[in-house]
């Protein structure tokens, strides 16, 4: 499979962020994500991170002035597990007061958070998009571990890299910005 081909114009900083806690079971699809992402050349305005459960490094690498920012989670909304969704939140704030609870959990990461607390140390707002899909499994209980991903969220890593390629080639190109979304839904692809 050949890899996308990007245009050579001026092309805007995109972040990909991949989070989430791999002993959650499927909260940990969005570092799998980046770890698949990293074995992949993209153009030097794209850079991918495994961000994993390190908020505060997210929120640092917020202030080198990217453009435009990739968020790749698990992100249940209720849905049939397997879906994924590409969302562009209207408003990202937190509450104040919540900002420093964020960094007190070693074992999760709320990108609101994150996102606010980067704005309290100076990073600029920033563009976000998050590419999420529906888990199927998480475990938040600290006595018992879940390693690696459900089978059904395993089979939508192939379809939220395509996803991805596709934003980064509509949001490269600094003169087409227009995303008239809010919220998408992909349905779960049969097996």
């Amino acid at each position: 499979m050949s890899e996308p081909a990007y245009a050579v114009e001026e092309r805007r900083r995109i972040l990909i962020a991949g989070i989430g806690n791999i002993f959650f079971g499927d909260d940990g699809f969005g570092v799998e994500v980046a770890q698949r992402l990293l074995a992949r050349r993209f153009p030097v305005n794209v850079e991918v991170v495994d961000f994993g459960i390190r908020g505060v490094d997210l929120a640092y690498t917020l202030l080198e002035g990217y453009d435009e920012l990739i968020l790749v989670d698990a992100v249940p909304r209720g849905g049939t597990p397997g879906t994924l969704y590409l969302i562009e939140p209207e408003q990202l704030s937190a509450p104040q007061s919540a900002i420093g609870e964020s960094f007190l959990d070693a074992h999760s990461m709320d990108p609101l958070k994150v996102l606010a607390f980067a704005r309290t140390i100076g990073a600029r707002p920033i563009h976000t998009l998050l590419v999420g899909c529906e888990p199927a499994t998480l475990n938040n209980d600290d006595d018992e571990l879940v390693v690696g991903l459900s089978e059904v969220v395993q089979s939508m890593i192939p379809a939220a890299i395509e996803m991805i390629d596709q934003l980064i080639a509509r949001l490269s190109i600094a003169s087409d910005l227009s995303l008239p979304l809010k919220e998408v839904h992909y349905g779960h692809y049969p097996s």
